[in-house]
């Protein structure tokens, strides 16, 4: 697995979505202020289910196009809130002191790391604009020194590559466009790689990898964490089977098998709508 094998998954989704999404938005606009959208995907799909006798259709189209368009900005509206709530709750639970030393020993100008008062173990990255490292008091009482270190350099990587904006973008792609289920399996295999990567990173950086083997064991053998209702990156409730199996043997290429019968139907209804839009335009 690699950065360029995560970056073709990203930019693909984002490619298969933004160009459904853009015709929604302009054919939504369109309703509402009379504009005329005349080269929009959706009226195309409307004048050509006139003309082959299925103009009764076109409610369900515009059905459609309303949910998906209500959907994702409710989808966006929860997050946000959701996100907002839990930053509340950080700062109910803020060990002044320990994240002052944290930042302080990482050398951070601005405060990256926070360290709240929980006795379950917890690492993870949340934040779409300046993405936060939140660490509990339960994981610095479980891990050894070094242990802490591999686990702080995994999500000192899911922080600059902003992984939790990108799989909430991904997340919001796969729920709110399900007809094009590769989306879906885009999502999935978007966060394996970026957990595979972190781990590199963080044995790279401790040039070994028995620490952040040790730590992922001690994760797993006290359970996994609550699932929380944000987007985030969390060390140890993703990809445990194929990080596992990378920290044993690095030099191993795990590769990224794409799903035939998913990718061919996934193909033919986004070259459906391409092929409808193309031939109104001729």
């Amino acid at each position: 697995m690699s950065k360029r094998q995560s970056s073709f998954l990203f930019f693909a989704a984002l490619v298969i979505s933004g160009t459904i999404f853009i015709q929604m938005a302009i054919y939504a606009v369109s309703m509402l202020v009379g504009w005329n959208a005349k080269f929009n995907l959706v009226v195309v799909c409307h004048s050509w289910l006139k003309a082959i006798g299925l103009s009764s259709l076109e409610f369900a189209l515009d059905g459609l196009v309303i949910f998906t368009l209500v959907f994702t900005i409710w989808h966006i509206s929860s997050q946000l809130i959701h996100t907002a709530r839990m930053k509340k709750r950080l700062e109910q639970y803020r060990e002044i002191t320990l994240t002052n030393e944290l930042n302080q020993t990482y050398g951070s100008e601005k405060e990256d790391f926070i360290i709240i008062s929980h006795p379950a173990p917890m690492a993870i990255t949340m934040g779409f604009v300046q993405p936060k490292i939140v660490i509990s008091t339960g994981l610095i009482n479980l891990l050894t020194n070094d242990e802490l270190e591999a686990v702080i350099a995994h999500e000192m990587y899911h922080k600059a590559n902003r992984d939790p904006l990108k799989i909430f973008i991904l997340s919001l792609c796969a729920s709110t466009i399900g007809y094009i289920p590769i989306l879906k399996w885009f999502n999935q295999q978007y966060r394996i790689i970026q957990e595979v990567l972190a781990d590199e990173f963080a044995i790279k950086k401790q040039e070994t990898s028995v620490h952040l083997g040790s730590a992922l064991l001690k994760m797993l053998k006290v359970g996994m964490a609550k699932k929380m209702p944000f987007a985030y990156a969390s060390f140890a409730d993703t990809s445990v089977n194929y990080r596992i199996e990378y920290i044993l043997n690095p030099l191993k290429n795990i590769q990224m098998q794409i799903p035939l019968k998913v990718a061919l139907i996934s193909f033919a209804i986004f070259s459906l709508i391409c092929a409808i839009f193309i031939y109104a335009l001729a």
